[in-house]
């Protein structure tokens, strides 16, 4: 069933979507050569205490120990912090979640370490660019594969992947609501958008073919082919004048 959100209810979700870049945004000063990842876990901890009353998403969820999910280079999504040690030329997806006053916001961003390869840096740029397409179909009376037809396109025009396993979602008094929102879809079809839908939106793409595998942890999402992968995520309302964005900051 998907929930219709109340303005207030929408407002809620904007201030954990906002709380959760804030976070994001506030670790890039710190992601570089030579910091581990479980560094960046310590670092969203301290964040998380200082801004205090809300909550990390993650931690807990279906057994994941962590509050950040950071995955590196051929890692799509739910890598774990540990011991490794980020290098130049490395991909780094973060994925965040916040929990305020029991309302969900939900968010990621890649960012590259040092100067990258031409090739990586246009992946990088392509998976933002088809978020944003994505985002400008969130609109009512579109349907939902609209969202996914824009990010598709502009992934698969630039020469790369989509995941088709890991798909963005609705959110609101839980991380994962209806409806699913596939980065891969046919246009004109899916569920009719409406007023008070509130949408996490994440295009997840691979430099080579989509196939994915799951590493040993259980949880990490890796490309099949080893080949790069990068994550962007806002979280959305869909209103009168358009999609409303929630994340940002």
């Amino acid at each position: 069933m998907i929930v219709l959100k109340s303005k207030e209810e929408i407002e809620k979700i904007r201030t954990a979507s906002k709380y959760a870049m804030e976070v994001v945004l506030h670790l890039k000063e710190f992601i570089q050569e030579g910091i581990k990842t479980i560094e960046l876990e310590r670092l969203t901890e301290e964040k998380i205490e200082k801004i205090g009353g809300i909550q990390a998403a993650f931690k807990g969820y279906n057994g994941f120990p962590y509050c950040l999910c950071v995955s590196v280079n051929d890692e799509i999504v739910h890598g774990m912090p540990g011991d490794r040690i980020l290098r130049e030329h490395d991909i780094v997806s973060i994925d965040f979640g916040i929990i305020y006053d029991g309302y969900y916001g939900d968010v990621a961003i890649t960012y590259g370490i040092g100067t990258l390869p031409s090739r990586t840096e246009k992946l990088l740029t392509v998976t933002e660019k088809a978020l944003y397409r994505g985002i400008a179909e969130a609109r009512e009376g579109n349907r939902l594969h609209d969202i996914s037809y824009a990010i598709q396109t502009c992934v698969e025009e630039a020469g790369f992947s989509v995941v088709r396993e890991f798909v963005g979602h609705g959110i609101g008094k839980t991380l994962h609501e209806e409806p699913q929102v596939p980065n891969f879809g046919e246009k004109g079809t899916g569920v009719r958008l409406k007023k008070g839908m509130t949408l996490a939106i994440e295009p997840m793409v691979n430099m080579g073919k989509s196939d994915v595998v799951i590493k040993a942890n259980g949880w990490t999402a890796a490309t099949k082919d080893g080949s790069l992968s990068a994550h962007f995520e806002h979280t959305i309302a869909i209103t009168e004048n358009g999609a409303d964005i929630l994340s940002l900051v």
